[in-house]
């Protein structure tokens, strides 16, 4: 862990991480709890906090000066292919179940998050950059989420255009904060940030909103753009 960092900082992130996948889980138990795809993934996403929890806790991340880097290599990398994998083939039986509704109000948990990232600027862990008090606008999309999800989903109907529109809006401030984030890591691909650099996210429990919280935000939205997009859709 990050010396001198002040405890309910980790505590609140980690707290926060499992909340993340317990939305996600819950998600699944609604409707595809009966899959081959929910079954893998109650096994395997347990099994990758603790493998990132560990490389993370031995230093391994830290290391920024090798190639290829390690931390997009054996953090980001492996849960973007998991994404593309269940997209092609668990598309059908598995992503287009899932509850748009759940899906939708998930997005609060972006609201801890940025909360979290502005704790860590304040340590000097993060720059101002990645919080709402720099270019990230990311805490809209946890603010509007129960929003969206009372307006979208009144008297037993959903509105469809809305929530395309939230989506693609949501989906566009992760991607500007994911990007970034990752040129203000110190490695040889840096950009920006040059004087206090995001190094959260080298260490535990930090590593899991890479590896973990990230990529299951990315994947709700892809999940619901596809629900949303798709001919026969149902809610």
């Amino acid at each position: 862990m990050i010396e001198n960092l002040p405890s309910y900082v980790s505590i609140a992130f980690i707290l926060t991480t499992f909340l993340t996948v317990g939305f996600l889980f819950y998600a699944f138990r609604q409707t595809v709890f009966d899959t081959t795809a929910a079954k893998i993934l109650f096994a395997l996403v347990p099994l990758w906090l603790i493998f990132q929890a560990a490389l993370a806790s031995s230093g391994f991340y830290l290391l920024v000066d090798v190639f290829p880097p390690r931390l997009p290599l054996f953090a980001v990398i492996p849960a973007l292919v998991l994404i593309i994998l269940l997209f092609i083939f668990a598309r059908k039986d598995f992503i287009s179940r899932i509850s748009l509704k759940t899906l939708t109000l998930l997005h609060v948990i972006r609201i801890p998050i940025e909360i979290v990232l502005l704790w860590l600027f304040q340590n000097g862990q993060v720059p101002q950059l990645m919080t709402f008090e720099g270019r990230n606008f990311d805490i809209l999309s946890g603010l509007t989420a129960p929003i969206i999800y009372w307006l979208a989903f009144r008297n037993g109907k959903t509105n469809r255009p809305l929530l395309i529109a939230w989506n693609i809006f949501a989906l566009l401030l992760l991607i500007n904060i994911v990007t970034n984030a990752v040129l203000s890591i110190p490695a040889p691909f840096q950009q920006l940030a040059f004087e206090q650099p995001n190094r959260a996210v080298l260490y535990f429990p930090f590593v899991w909103l890479p590896s973990v919280v990230v990529p299951v935000v990315l994947f709700c939205h892809l999940a619901s753009l596809n629900k949303l997009f798709s001919i026969d859709f149902k809610s």
